[in-house]
């Protein structure tokens, strides 16, 4: 067998493709001979550089002159390129985070985020109220609806909204950008997949959930990770390239009466096993909820703690290898004090991602030209961000505007969403708590190597 595989170069300089192709394309050649039931052997060499070095290589060399370099591999994993698991053992003493969370599922699939998804309230409840009130054809004229497909058709849409009782919600669309759709439970009516056990627990109040990958490909980041309140679309990381999984932290139970004050009751969605080793490992007594009362912690203490540590560079950087591949394992915690220290930290970032700590409004940007606020084409240039030719956001730190989270720059991915539309002043306000946000992450990650020493 012969595998061409071409990657994204592992170092700063310029790598050309052979093919006038996308990178991350393979080539396989296969010949079956039936003589041999063993497993093969894989050899690997990589070329980088430019077209034309990569040329002459090919034209120079045939496959015996070529200092292959033989690959080891497990009965888990297949790889057809070098791997560094030499922190294996290590690595493998952590608990996985489908280990620690009872229930998980992937994200919201909506099957037709354009007609599903609304920048406002008013403008899902003017599509629920046309899904009632006018034909299927007038909805595709004013709507300018796609063909029907099995995976989304109006007719199912129209009789799901006309049949079922449902709810307008938030839904988390990207990172930073939380809109409106529309859910009754049912799959394959408004909504394709509405993941209705998943939904129907972050649809409840004070509830959050983690969301992480399963495996990362084709992309510079190791671990992705991201919070919310509500359900998150299956392309809220990447456009392409990974399905969100959300770990709602706590599970409501409908079969059960709610108390006096018509609460709610929910648990735990949590391995108690491996709570109990944390609680055990730095001598705290867990509790259900959170309680002001010294040497306890809650769920919520264990959600900020993984967080703080999936967004370590250092941790991201030593096990990046096994980062791509599956569920991150996080390690257990050693002291007590370096537990309440990253507590601490991932409980800023938290309230920080959710925009509901007081620093994003601690404003470092400004805007101030008047115009039509309609974005254009949003570009960085010295420090500021144009929207169009005469607006802009001044004192934009680069490090926000280049600021990775999954497969987008939030910075940017928001303003792009909004080509062609005018911001209003909750807009404007909103993305200045974004730029606090990014920058106020790139701070608190730095800090949070300088507690998590021991990884």
């Amino acid at each position: 067998m012969v595998y061409v595989a071409l990657q994204v170069l592992p170092c700063r300089h310029k790598d050309e493709n052979v093919f006038d192709i996308m990178q991350g394309v393979s080539i396989n050649i296969f010949v079956k001979t039936a003589k041999t039931t063993k497993l093969g052997k894989v050899f690997h060499y990589d070329v980088y550089g430019k077209r034309e070095d990569k040329y002459d290589f090919l034209k120079n060399n045939a496959l015996p002159n070529i200092k292959f370099k033989k690959l080891n591999y497990d009965m888990e994993n297949y790889f057809f390129v070098p791997k560094n698991f030499s922190d294996d053992d290590k690595y493998k003493k952590g608990f996985k985070m489908d280990e620690l969370f009872n229930y998980f599922n992937s994200g919201l699939q909506t099957k037709n985020d354009i007609f599903t998804i609304q920048h406002n309230i008013n403008d899902i409840k003017e599509i629920i109220s046309d899904l009632k009130n006018i034909s299927e054809s007038s909805l595709k004229e004013k709507y300018s609806l796609p063909p029907d497909r099995p995976s989304w058709n109006i007719s199912s849409a129209k009789e799901d909204v006309m049949t079922n009782f449902g709810q307008v919600f938030k839904i988390h669309f990207k990172p930073f950008d939380i809109r409106y759709s529309y859910y009754t439970g049912k799959s394959s009516g408004f909504l394709g997949r509405p993941r209705k056990e998943l939904t129907d627990n972050l649809l409840q109040p004070d509830n959050i959930a983690l969301a992480t990958l399963r495996q990362i490909a084709g992309t510079k980041q190791t671990c992705v990770v991201m919070l919310t309140k509500t359900v998150m679309t299956d392309r809220a990381m990447y456009s392409t390239n990974g399905t969100p999984y959300l770990f709602p932290l706590y599970l409501y139970n409908d079969n059960i009466q709610s108390d006096l004050e018509e609460q709610p009751i929910r648990s735990p969605n949590l391995n108690r096993e491996i709570v109990d080793k944390i609680a055990k490992t730095i001598s705290l007594t867990f509790t259900d909820e959170k309680e002001n009362i010294n040497g306890t912690f809650a769920p919520i203490d264990i959600l900020d703690y993984i967080y703080a540590v999936l967004h370590s560079p250092n941790y991201r950087e030593s096990y990046k290898e096994f980062l791509k591949i599956d569920f991150p394992r996080v390690p257990y915690p050693t002291h007590t004090k370096t537990f309440i220290e990253l507590v601490k930290l991932g409980g800023e970032l938290r309230r920080i991602h959710l925009l509901e700590s007081p620093s994003v409004e601690q404003y470092i940007t400004q805007y101030p030209e008047d115009g039509s606020n309609i974005v254009e084409k949003p570009i960085y240039k010295h420090g500021n961000v144009y929207i169009n030719d005469t607006q802009y956001f001044a004192n934009v730190p680069e490090v926000a505007w280049t600021f990775y989270i999954g497969g987008y720059q939030p910075a940017q991915k928001w303003l792009k969403d909004r080509k062609d539309r005018a911001l209003d002043f909750e807009d404007i306000l909103h993305y200045q708590k974004i730029i606090v946000a990014l920058t106020e992450t790139n701070r608190i990650m730095q800090e949070i190597d300088t507690v998590l020493v021991e990884i």
